[in-house]
């Protein structure tokens, strides 16, 4: 009897998963929403795409050879597979966003972009790796969004077929509940409020999605923009900085015009004077698109970045890795 109850348990589960793995993610229809492409929604959406949350950084072709891997002449938003150094559960890739026909979005309606953006939805209903951060970007503006829509609209397309993503069992499984529709209205917040904008432009630079530990794809407790984490490349790894107003171990003896020289420091790098990209100065956090924030952005990231818990943890950001040994 017992074997029986077993199997028959056995039986449920593993009906359930494939159940949950057909059925896909917890989805609603695309919105009807039409974006009107106005030069001031195309500025915005450039802004928010290429520096805010720097989707050049997952899905242009980018000069691994370079320092901090700059987009490649054209190939802005034609998309790009990741390296399986990246270790990542499976080949994962990041389509092509230019309104090529074919490969890109050209057939997408504005509402199925935006549904992919804030809830993680392809067009034909798969669930999206979550690499993309579609959980932070489910807090951009309905003003935003439609902005990035419109900048998107604006690129030149570029025909560069891929394939999809391919993820591994039981990541693919478990992404599936990954997916929310986003069901209200979303306001932007008042750019007067400091630490309300700071907030919300963290949230869309997903600062603690790189900045913060995980194991086994789940953040570590309590290490929340700690750093720590790893990124790896071909014979190169960088580990995330802790970025928490901790005094000896983060930020917490930076001033406010420290912490903009930190970013503007990048000014003066073109194509023509970026150093070799090697292990002593290997980076993925996007210094040629954050030298571009505003300095009132800027002033309210630092406003934000002020008010988390200070944790103490010392990031070795370089280690030595196996090709300098």
């Amino acid at each position: 009897m017992k074997r029986l109850i077993g199997l028959f348990l056995l039986a449920s589960i593993s009906g359930a998963i494939g159940w949950i793995c057909l059925r896909g993610p917890v989805t609603a229809a695309p919105s009807a929403v039409v974006v009107q492409r106005t030069p001031e929604r195309v500025a915005r959406g450039k802004y928010l795409y290429e520096v805010v949350a720097d989707c050049t950084g997952c899905h242009s072709g980018r000069n691994g050879e370079k320092f901090n891997l700059p987009v490649i002449a054209g190939r802005n938003g034609a998309g790009s597979a990741f390296p399986k150094e990246a270790g990542f559960p499976g080949s994962i890739v990041a389509p092509n966003l230019t309104p090529d026909p074919e490969s890109g979005l050209g057939k997408w309606t504005d509402g199925e972009i935006i549904r992919a953006i804030r809830e993680g939805v392809s067009r034909d209903g798969h669930a999206l790796f979550p690499l993309m951060p579609y959980q932070n970007f489910a807090k951009m503006s309905d003003e935003d969004v439609q902005s990035v829509v419109a900048y998107l609209r604006s690129l030149p397309a570029v025909r560069n077929p891929l394939p999809r993503s391919s993820v591994d069992f039981p990541v693919s499984f478990l992404m599936q509940s990954t997916p929310q529709p986003v069901s209200t209205p979303v306001a932007a917040p008042d750019r007067a409020d400091r630490l309300a904008y700071g907030t919300y432009l963290a949230t869309l630079g997903a600062c603690s999605n790189c900045h913060t530990r995980r194991e086994k794809g789940e953040a570590v407790a309590g290490m929340e923009l700690a750093g720590g984490e790893s990124f790896r490349m071909p014979k190169l790894e960088v580990l995330s900085a802790n970025i928490t107003p901790d005094i000896e171990t983060g930020i917490g003896k930076w001033s406010e015009q420290q912490f903009i020289d930190k970013f503007k420091g990048f000014a003066n790098f073109n194509e023509s004077n970026l150093p070799a990209n090697v292990q002593a100065n290997f980076t993925l956090m996007p210094w040629l698109s954050f030298r571009q924030l505003s300095e009132d952005d800027l002033r309210a990231l630092y406003a934000y970045l002020r008010t988390v818990k200070p944790v103490r943890n010392t990031v070795h950001t370089h280690p030595i890795v196996a090709s300098e040994i």
